[in-house]
This record gives C-alpha cells, structure tokens and sequence, in this order.
C-alpha cells in the first residue's frame, strides 16, 4: 500500500502560514536535499486549492524558463496532482485534477492503486483531514529556529489529543530541526506518581 507523506516549513511557535515570509534564509543544501528526496518518493501530489493556486502560479513558468531549478519544477509538473477543493476548478497545468466524493473514501483507494508514495506539501486544511481520519502515514516537519508569533498554527483547538510517534530526527548547520512522525495509537495513560520515578 502507498504512504500519504506530508511536509510542512513550521517555526519553533507552531506557525505554518505563509512560510515564503520567514523561511529562506534558512533553506540551505540540507533543506533543498531533504525536499527533495521527499517528492522523488512519490508520483503524486494531493494538496488543496490555495497551495495548487501557488505552485501553479509559479513552477510551470520556472519549467518554461528551464534555469537551476528546472528539474525540481518538471518533477512537480510531472506528478499527478490531485486539489481538494469546494469549487469547480479549471485547470491548465498538466497532470491536474479535482478530488471527486467523499474525502475519505477518495484517499482511501489513492492508497491502494499501484505507484509510488502520495505526497502533501502545505495545504494545512487537508493535513488536518488526513489525520482525523487516520489517513496520514508520516508528518515531515522542518522546524525553523524562529518564533513568528502571527499566523496560522498546524494545530487547531479540539476536544481530542493526536498521539505521534518520532521516525526520525536530523539537525542541519543552519539551525532547523527535521523531524519524521509517524501514527501511534494512544499516549497511554499515567500520572505524576509514574513519572515521578524517573526525577533525579
């Protein structure tokens, strides 16, 4: 079966809206080799309306003008990219497509044809969905050394907690932390009185 990998640019205070304000000057070699490996996993992109808006806007051009980043930009024009969107769309960029029916039941078969992974790249709203509906297999987060203190958090209020579990962590020299979490079933249950075995 496919895995639904997500990605996201988040600061130290949660923020993960409009990372094009706060996040170049720490995308680096690293950053760039970890975005990367991340969309060479996968053949398709789902992502929501403001997020294709935004990619379909700009990568098609930088494939037209064929500079350094044309082959990320072919990658991506190449990728079936499926739109969650409450609107009918017109598309113009090859390999587009609007998610039709139910969220869930859609996502559900996306993971079972064959091919390789179904990656998430922002799109807040449809990660949220993902994961209430126990679809997302691994949340990548490039935490950024930076408190935003605006915008909008990954998190929203709710009534429920979303226990995760860490895959993987990696530093690079400019500061941000990559950090691969995966579903876990429950937090488990336990008091100050388990946890205070282990003060010093």
């Amino acid at each position: 079966m496919r895995k639904i990998l997500a990605s996201l640019f988040i600061s130290l205070d949660g923020v993960v809206e409009a990372p094009d304000q706060w996040h170049f000057p720490y995308f680096d070699d690293d950053m760039g080799a970890a975005v990367g490996a991340l969309l060479e996993r996968s053949d398709t992109l789902l992502i929501g309306r403001k997020t294709y808006d935004s990619f379909a806007g700009a990568w098609p051009d930088r494939e037209a003008a064929g500079g350094e980043d044309y082959a990320f930009a072919k990658l991506l024009g190449d990728s079936r990219k499926i739109v969650l969107s409450r609107q009918e769309l017109d598309f113009h960029w090859r390999n587009s497509e609007q998610l039709e029916g139910d969220f869930a039941s859609f996502v559900t078969a996306l993971k079972e044809e064959p091919g390789k992974d179904i990656s998430v790249s922002g799109s807040i709203s449809v990660i949220r969905q993902l994961m209430d509906a126990g679809l997302l297999d691994e949340l990548h987060l490039l935490v950024h050394p930076i408190a935003v203190r605006k915008g909008m958090r990954l998190f929203d209020e709710a009534d429920t907690t979303i226990p995760l579990k860490l895959l993987t962590s990696r530093s690079f020299d400019s500061g941000v932390v990559y950090l691969v979490y995966g579903p876990t079933g429950t937090a488990g249950d336990a008091t100050y009185e388990d946890a205070k075995q282990h003060l010093p």
